[in-house]
Parts: structure tokens; C-alpha cells; sequence
């Protein structure tokens, strides 16, 4: 009777168009653009293939490696969000007794379940079509990638340590997913530094969790209750260590690179970027939101974007 009572008050709030923007605006907040900035993985090769042709060779084409990047990460947008939307009607029970995402649109009561799963089904669709048109492989493993998120709300999140590693897969996938688009060969070693890079976040998003719930951590989601923070400190460092000494080797053995190892230079960037975010999530307690951290923090933005210029200036020099 609540769930009806809240669809019918809903839609009729949506009748005007005043209510109409205001209910777009709450399922937007719901898709959380925010978290989209993981999507730009799709970009890492894109980045490693900048000594291609990025324009168009005739005027007017629009098959070239910068739209077509572009265009998958934004059908990542539209199928995360869609994800979002269907683990937040699954959560929304246990979010009310979150400090913070009791705010969340669903579990505020201001997107009614029904109206978040049509949503959900009508952005997965779309980034679906968008990424086929791409590319089939793209396609394909977007396909894989909502499979994982239908398997992660409804079964993985609940299981320790293949929560994490479900998460960690879903940045491998957007990888693979740009490289089909860009259609350029990569190294494994770029799929390796990706996961161990996403597992990182993964721990330490858990480890401030825990810290944050504390006894309340069981209400919010079993799983946690599993963890103690020994053992995600344990997991901290492992992952930490693996991430800085696999990008180590990444940039002197993969093929595609300078065979100078001039890609070594942005090593420094890595490390210093893991210690940041470490530092962050342990001493600030703010590794719970990684995509707010990223966008916040002044030194660890810097360090991404001198990342990217630097990978791009060795890659042009000693292609």
C-alpha cells in the first residue's frame, strides 16, 4: 500500500512541467552523474594510441578515434546510471539508516521504485544501442558489463571479497570496451594495472564504510559486518604495493611502448597519486566517495592531469 500510495503521489507530481523537470532532475541525481568519472577509463587507450590519427581523414567524417572513445564512455554513463538506479531500489531500505545516503532520491521517497527500474531499463537500452553502433565488441562487453551489475546488486555485494572484485571487473571492462572502440592493440599489463588500481579504491571505500557505520555497519549491508579493519588494512597494503611495482613494469615491458622506457617517467605520477589517495581515505576519512575525492582534491587532480600529459608528450616523442 506505501509503495502504491508513493507512485501515485509521484505521478501525480510529474503531471505539470514544472513537476515533470523537477522529477528528471531527482532521477538524474539518482544515476549519480558524479560517479561518472570512472568512465574515463574507457580513454586509457586512446591515450596509449595518441601517436594515431585522432581527426577524421576527410572532412565531415565522423569515424575517428576521439568521437568514438567519447561515444562509448557516454553509453558507460547511461548503463551505470541505469545500474545505480536498480542497486539503489534494491538498497533502499537499508540506505534510510545511512548517514548519508538516506538522502539518496529513492530512498528519500522523491523517485518512486517503479518509476527508477523504467528509467533503468530505457538508459540501459539506450548505452547499449550507442555502444553497438560504436563498435559489436564494444557492444558485446557493455552487454557483459550490465550482466555483472545485475549479478553485483542482486547476489555479489553480499559475498566478501568478490564484492570488491566484482568492482575491480567492471573497471577492467570499461578498458576493454575503449580499446575495441579505439580499435588499437593494448598490453595486458594495462588490464592488470587496472583492476589492481580499481580493487585499491574498492578496499578503501570499504575500510572508510566500516569506519563510518561502525556498529551500524550490519543495518546497512551484511557483507560489511565480514570485514574488520585489520583486514582491509591487510588487503590495503597488498593492493597498494601490487598497483605502484605493476605499473613499475608495465611502462618498461609492454610492446606498444617506448622502447627507450622513457614511460617511466611517469611512475613518479602513480605513486605519488596511490599515497595521496591512501593518505586521504586514512588520515581525512573521505575514501568513501573516490569520484569526490578526485574532483575535489587540488594535488591528486593535478597529479592525474600531469599523468596524462606526460604519457602524451613521452608516447609523441618516441613513437
Amino acid at each position: 500500500m506505501a509503495e502504491e500510495s508513493l507512485a501515485s503521489s509521484t505521478s501525480a507530481s510529474i503531471a505539470t512541467p514544472v513537476g515533470l523537470v523537477r522529477h528528471l532532475r531527482y532521477v538524474l541525481k539518482a544515476m549519480r552523474p558524479r560517479q561518472w568519472t570512472k568512465n574515463a577509463i574507457v580513454f586509457m587507450a586512446l591515450i596509449f594510441s595518441v601517436n594515431q590519427d585522432w581527426l577524421p581523414e576527410e572532412p565531415g567524417t565522423w569515424d575517428h578515434l576521439l568521437l568514438r572513445a567519447f561515444l562509448v564512455a557516454l553509453a558507460f554513463c547511461a548503463v551505470s546510471g541505469a545500474g545505480y538506479l536498480i542497486n539503489d531500489v534494491q538498497d533502499r531500505e537499508s540506505d534510510m539508516h545511512h548517514p548519508t545516503k538516506r538522502r539518496r532520491p529513492i530512498a528519500a521517497g522523491l523517485v518512486s521504485p517503479r518509476e527508477a527500474m523504467v528509467w533503468a531499463v530505457v538508459m540501459g537500452l539506450l548505452g547499449l544501442a550507442l555502444a553497438f553502433a560504436v563498435d559489436w565488441r564494444s557492444g558485446a562487453v557493455i552487454l557483459g558489463y550490465i550482466g555483472l551489475q545485475v549479478s553485483y546488486t542482486v547476489f555479489l555485494k553480499y559475498q566478501v571479497i568478490l564484492d570488491v572484485m566484482a568492482i575491480a571487473a567492471g573497471f577492467v571492462l570499461r578498458a576493454l570496451a575503449g580499446a575495441y572502440a579505439v580499435d588499437v592493440p593494448t598490453s595486458p599489463w594495462l588490464y592488470v594495472v587496472t583492476a589492481l588500481g580499481a580493487l585499491f579504491l574498492a578496499i578503501t571505500k570499504r575500510r572508510a564504510e566500516v569506519a563510518l557505520l561502525q556498529d551500524g555497519a550490519v543495518s546497512h549491508r551484511s557483507t560489511l559486518a565480514m570485514y574488520t579493519p585489520a583486514l582491509l588494512d591487510q588487503m590495503t597494503s597488498m593492493v597498494t604495493a601490487s598497483t605502484v611495482i605493476s605499473y613499475a613494469l608495465y611502462t618498461f615491458t609492454a610492446e606498444n611502448l617506448p622502447t627507450n622506457h622513457a614511460m617511466m617517467l611517469t611512475i613518479p605520477f602513480v605513486a605519488y597519486g596511490v599515497f595521496r589517495y591512501l593518505y586521504l581515505s586514512l588520515t581525512r576519512n573521505e575514501g568513501g566517495s573516490p569520484e569526490e575525492v578526485l574532483l575535489k582534491d587540488v594535488p591528486l587532480l593535478l597529479t592525474v592531469v600531469g599523468w596524462v600529459v606526460t604519457s602524451m608528450i613521452v608516447l609523441t616523442a618516441y613513437r
